[in-house]
């Protein structure tokens, strides 16, 4: 009877055990993402953009966007030397110079949405400017378009080993509706005809990507806590398959909920800007929304206070002792509704979704 030398038995089973934990190791490898709120590089901060390096408006939160694997945002101007006001006349007007390029690239910013109201504000011809500029510091983006097959188009980036697919949309501006052939951006009303429309873009952008992110410019201003309806409206979303809600619109940021492991960020406030601050809503606190994740979905939230400050409120800090203490309590109060209950440490708030 043929006996089987020992020596090869020992390379097979040291073979196989190598295989499992390869595979385990890139089954469970995890990425970081981190979600910002509005980037408002325009009127004094863009002046600000001009006059210093472009790492300046992030202040000391920099070495974290850096250590990210992919970092998203919504771009509250536009970017782009030439357009006209748009008209019929807006109270508000957001424009950056082209250096603002710079100056999210400096941040790592891998993503920014542009469905807004704010992405038109100087008429088509700066929109396509901007979105020129983008392409060219090969900064994914989404949500605005030259027609409206393009607007509607998801981005679709790389956080390590993840592809990630973005879609981007807005219920604000109507009027801005990208069309067959006139530039503009993806405009959906909040009903159920849109979740059907965003369910399918969903259930598309699966076929592509590891994990699906839903960008929504959303809502009226200066509210704490979202409408029933935007509640409903977002799980809907989250039951079609998206992995991330990420809201933004509001200028405060509103609660964070854990829905069937998934995560949903209601609205995540304003990151940057040189607006006057409320003293009781205080748009100028909110967080570094730091999510790590794997190709199942989301694994584990943490939320670091960042206040807008220095000149001009045209730089972003990290906050620290009690006004950090502050912006957390208020997050906690926010998101109570939601049943979201956050472990406090070192400053921060983390929440496991798993």
């Amino acid at each position: 009877m043929h006996k089987t030398n020992p020596l090869v038995v020992i390379l097979i089973t040291a073979i196989f055990l190598l295989s499992i934990f390869f595979l385990m190791t890139k089954k469970t490898e995890t990425q970081i993402l981190i979600f910002l709120g509005d980037t408002m590089l325009g009127r004094t901060v863009s002046e600000y953009i001009v006059k210093n390096e472009p790492e300046y408006v992030w202040g000391d939160t920099l070495p974290i966007l850096k250590s990210a694997d992919a970092v998203i945002d919504n771009l509250e101007a536009v970017i782009a030397k030439g357009g006209k006001e748009w008209k019929p006349t807006k109270v508000f007007y957001f424009k950056s110079d082209p250096k603002a390029i710079d100056v999210l690239k400096a941040a790592n910013i891998t993503y920014t949405a542009n469905a807004n109201n704010h992405a038109m504000d100087f008429d088509r011809e700066a929109l396509l400017e901007m979105l020129d500029h983008l392409d060219k510091a090969n900064i994914a983006h989404s949500g605005a378009g030259k027609n409206l097959k393009e607007a509607m188009k998801p981005a679709f980036l790389n956080a390590g080993n993840l592809k990630l697919a973005v879609i981007s949309w807005t219920d604000n501006e109507p009027g801005w509706l990208a069309g067959d052939d006139l530039p503009g951006v993806h405009y959906l009303p909040v009903n159920q005809d849109s979740v059907d429309i965003i369910s399918q873009q969903i259930s598309d952008a699966k076929k592509k990507a590891d994990l699906v992110i839903i960008s929504a410019h959303w809502g009226p201003n200066m509210v704490e806590y979202p409408p029933k309806v935007f509640q409903s409206f977002a799980k809907d979303l989250i039951d079609a398959g998206a992995d991330i809600f990420f809201g933004h619109s509001s200028h405060v940021f509103q609660g964070v909920e854990v829905y069937k492991g998934k995560l949903i960020l209601y609205d995540t406030g304003d990151f940057v800007d040189d607006y006057a601050v409320d003293p009781i809503l205080r748009n100028d606190m909110s967080f570094i929304f730091k999510v790590e994740v794997d190709k199942s979905g989301p694994k584990q939230l943490e939320l670091i206070p960042v206040l807008i400050n220095g000149q001009d409120f045209s730089q972003v800090n990290l906050a620290h002792g009690k006004l950090a203490k502050d912006i957390m309590g208020m997050m906690k109060k926010r998101s109570r509704p939601f049943g979201t209950s956050f472990e406090e440490k070192e400053g921060r708030l983390a929440v496991d979704l798993h």
